[in-house]
C-alpha cells in the first residue's frame, strides 16, 4: 500500500474478529511506533498488550470500578461494561509516560504518545487490520490506572483495538477547506 493511499484511506474498525496481528506484524507496529515525533528522544511511552485472559481481566477491572462508583448497577450492565475489551481479539493499552524535563513539558510527551498510538493504527491499516482507538471514562479514571499498575507518572493515552475488519468502511471524503486557512498574522 502506498503511504498517501494509506493516509488517506484508514477508517475506525469498530467491528474486529479474530485474528489479530501476528508477532511479525506486531513489531512492524511497534517499529512504526517508534518513529513518532519526540523531542529529546525520551520516548515517553510505552505499550501494554492484551489478548486472551487479559482482556476478561480488563473487563472485570471496568466492572469493579464502574461498581464502586455506582452501586447500583445491575448484572446486566455489569456484564455489558465487563464485556468491552472483548470486542475485539487484542487490545493495546498506550500508556503516556511523563518525565520531567526542562525542554519537554508534559502536554509535548502525551502528544507523541498519541502520535505512538497514531502510527500504530496506520500500521496495522497497512497490513490490512482494522484498529479502533477508544478512550471514555475508564481510560482516565485513577481507579484503573491502579488496577493496571501504572506508575504515578503515567496515564493512559487510549485502548487500541485491534483485529481483523468483519467490514472496512470508506474513508468519507473530505475536502480540506473546511479546515485549513492562510494565517493573517
Amino acid at each position: 500500500m502506498q503511504a498517501l493511499e494509506l493516509l488517506h484511506n484508514r477508517v475506525s474498525s469498530p467491528k474486529l474478529v479474530a485474528p489479530a496481528p501476528n508477532e511479525q506484524q506486531l513489531e512492524a507496529m511497534y517499529q512504526a511506533a517508534a518513529r513518532a515525533p519526540d523531542h529529546a528522544n525520551l520516548r515517553p511511552w510505552r505499550l501494554l498488550v492484551l489478548e486472551g485472559e487479559q482482556l476478561n481481566k480488563l473487563g472485570q477491572i471496568f466492572a469493579e470500578v464502574s461498581l464502586a462508583k455506582n452501586p447500583a448497577l445491575n448484572e446486566a450492565q455489569l456484564q455489558k461494561i465487563a464485556s468491552k475489551p472483548l470486542r475485539a481479539p487484542m487490545v493495546i493499552a498506550v500508556v503516556g509516560c511523563i518525565t520531567e524535563h526542562p525542554k519537554v513539558p508534559e502536554i509535548e510527551q502525551l502528544i507523541t504518545a498519541g502520535c505512538a498510538a497514531h502510527a500504530l493504527t496506520q500500521a496495522a491499516f497497512a497490513q490490512g487490520f482494522g484498529a479502533m482507538w477508544r478512550s471514555g471514562g475508564m481510560m482516565f479514571d485513577a481507579d484503573v490506572h491502579h488496577k493496571m499498575k501504572l506508575a504515578e507518572n503515567e496515564k493512559l493515552v487510549g485502548f487500541l483495538y485491534l483485529g481483523s475488519a468483519a467490514k472496512f468502511r470508506s474513508a468519507p471524503e473530505a475536502n480540506s477547506a473546511d479546515f485549513v486557512s492562510h494565517a493573517q498574522l
